[in-house]
């Protein structure tokens, strides 16, 4: 790329820069978007909005969850959201302050073939306390950066203030979904939205992408947690033939799980990012009928192997003190994958400890059992299909 802007003065009649960063975009996009990035017209605006905006997974992911007559995206950004959640509804309305980007999408979309969305420029609580109309959905994914580029997560933070707007957005529709930061504390979030009906937090290949909240107007219940991973990536674009982990939970039965404690037995489980994300600590002992290491650590273990269970999943092949002449017993080269669960140690401190590098097929897991003893778990990997 580098090569190609040196050489720009040799194509006069070429917009260079202009091409470089069309080249660049479509490489990052690539994988995260593979439909927008095989028409060869689709224009990508500049690589911030691409980098904020969803996963061609996790889009195709919440058109699966609403449909109605209308939708509107209160912050239309890229288009990547409403692109698919628009095939869910007769009408979809984009709303976007930035003129230039709501041009590139509305373009973008034309040559997708999108043509049941309308398009709206300006601040979007203005154009709602303008607009009379009401629509069945209303979609916002609030832009989480301050006026000096950095993120924040907090809802008050973000623009719009969802906190701020909310009663607005109910004169308008009676129901709300929201995309927030995946950092964004769940428990917390829920009291200060209030009405909020279904929570799910969506991970792609066990790393969590982000946290929607769907409310609806006057609802008081209690709010149902549903921690989605899609575990590997697929050549196939068609979201019902992902494979996709679910597992759905509300605090009330977390709180009254049955919990039991035990030392490392023949297996050692850990779940993937979003159970961990939801919470759902005592659940996942109760529903895969498993032991827990200790309170805090979030690992577990079973006499017998569990086939289903939502993790990476692991043979214990012993169990010792963080030291180096005991722990090169289990290892097979100077090699060892490290994880760290409720232990004082960061994992760069424990490798130097141990003078081990990072690969090969053993994992150790330092961790505090329920004694409250340190300890380090050593593993090898249990290969199953379903696993992250």
């Amino acid at each position: 790329m580098n090569q190609l802007l040196l050489q720009a003065k040799r194509f006069p009649t070429l917009q260079i820069p202009y091409l470089v960063a069309q080249i660049q975009a479509r490489q990052k996009a690539k994988n995260k978007l593979p439909e927008w990035t095989e028409n060869i017209e689709v224009f990508f605006p500049k690589m911030l909005s691409l980098e904020q905006s969803s996963s061609e997974i996790t889009a195709k992911f919440k058109a699966e969850l609403i449909k109605g007559e209308s939708i509107l995206d209160l912050t239309g950004g890229m288009g990547i959201d409403l692109s698919y959640l628009s095939k869910s509804f007769q009408n979809a309305f984009y709303a976007e302050q930035n003129p230039d980007l709501a041009k590139i999408t509305q373009y973008n979309y034309q040559v997708l073939g999108i043509q049941n969305v309308q398009f709206f420029t300006g601040n979007s609580e203005s154009w709602l306390q303008e607009n009379e109309r009401k629509f069945s959905w209303i979609y916002l994914d609030p832009h989480r950066r301050d006026d000096t580029g950095n993120k924040v997560v907090k809802l008050q933070d973000c623009e719009p203030n969802i906190l701020k707007i909310k009663d607005l957005i109910f004169e308008k529709s009676d129901n709300i979904l929201l995309k927030v930061s995946p950092m964004l504390d769940i428990d917390l979030a829920i009291l200060e939205l209030k009405n909020v009906i279904k929570v799910y937090i969506v991970a792609v290949e066990n790393e969590v992408k982000e946290i929607l909240f769907q409310l609806q107007k006057n609802y008081e219940g209690e709010a149902t947690i549903t921690a989605v991973n899609f575990p590997k990536s697929s050549n196939t674009t068609d979201i019902n033939e992902l494979e996709k982990q679910i597992f759905s939970f509300r605090k009330s039965e977390e709180k009254t799980a049955i919990i039991q404690f035990s030392e490392a037995q023949a297996f050692l489980y850990e779940p993937n990012a979003a159970i961990l994300k939801s919470g759902a600590f005592r659940m996942t002992t109760q529903h895969f009928g498993l032991q827990k290491i200790a309170p805090h650590s979030h690992l577990y273990t079973s006499a017998e192997l569990v086939e289903d269970f939502q993790g990476r999943s692991f043979q214990v092949q012993g169990v010792c003190k963080l030291d180096k002449k005991e722990i090169s017993r289990y290892l097979s080269g100077n090699k060892a994958n490290i994880t760290i669960r409720n232990f004082p140690l960061t994992v760069k401190q424990i490798r130097e400890k141990l003078k081990i590098n990072e690969g090969g097929e053993h994992y150790l897991f330092a961790t505090t059992d329920a004694k409250n003893q340190k300890i380090v778990i050593i593993c090898k990997k249990v290969t199953r299909v379903s696993n992250s």
